[in-house]
């Protein structure tokens, strides 16, 4: 059977919809480093490999997500792995966006960022907003929870940044937000798609009431210099 296009989605998304932020060669590709730590290779072949570690930042890491793992480059080892389950939006009920929910952008880009290392929903830096639209909700001028777009591959696109202030937790702000980035990608004719770490339950059990099934899991692995 074919491998699915979202079983390297960082690849996939390098070569397709977001080339535009690619960085590196044709053997392997990142984000800017200001943007995501997402890296991926080719394949796994010897000068795949041998790119990739070369685009390791001097101090920092690079983040792979690939079905099943793989090779890891010479020079390189795993700081942090784990699973991640991948779910597609497959029944999901439109939502009808409130007058609360605004658009987020670069002003909004150090609050944005604050509250993403408080909730810490996935790797999130200072221009991390700018892979695609977010939205959120402000209660008293605050930002108290988020949503918006990372990955964009032909035919998907990935819900990301999902995350909500402990201050404003129980009012289910992140479930609406989610239903909203995720239904105007339904309108612009794509899939939605989301990544939650297997062990997360709670995160998983919400997702499968907004419409999203589990699809495949994913080996997220952070790479630095040995």
């Amino acid at each position: 059977m074919a491998d699915h296009v979202l079983d390297r989605p960082i690849w996939a998304a390098l070569t397709s919809r977001q080339t535009h932020w690619a960085e590196g060669g044709p053997d392997a590709m990142r984000f800017p480093p200001n943007v995501s730590p997402f890296a991926a290779s080719r394949d796994d072949g010897e000068d795949c490999l041998r790119a990739l570690a070369g685009l390791v930042p001097e101090g920092g890491g690079i983040l792979l997500a690939r079905k099943g793992g793989g090779e890891i480059p010479p020079g390189l080892k795993i700081a942090t792995e784990a699973n991640i389950v991948q779910m597609h939006a497959e029944d999901l009920v439109p939502a009808d966006p409130a007058g609360e929910i605004a658009p987020l952008g670069d002003a909004d880009a150090e609050e944005m960022l604050a509250l993403a290392t408080l909730t810490r929903p996935g790797p999130f830096l200072l221009d991390t907003h700018r892979l695609g639209r977010f939205v959120g909700i402000r209660v008293d001028g605050r930002l108290a929870a988020m949503a918006g777009e990372r990955l964009h591959v032909e035919g998907y696109r990935e819900i990301s940044g999902v995350c909500t202030h402990p201050d404003f937790r129980g009012r289910g702000y992140a479930g609406l937000l989610s239903r909203i980035v995720a239904t105007r990608i339904l309108h612009d004719g794509e899939t939605p798609f989301l990544h939650a770490y297997e062990p997360n339950a709670s995160a998983i059990r919400l997702y499968e009431t907004l419409g999203f099934r589990w699809q495949r899991t994913i080996t997220v692995q952070m790479l630095v210099r040995g």
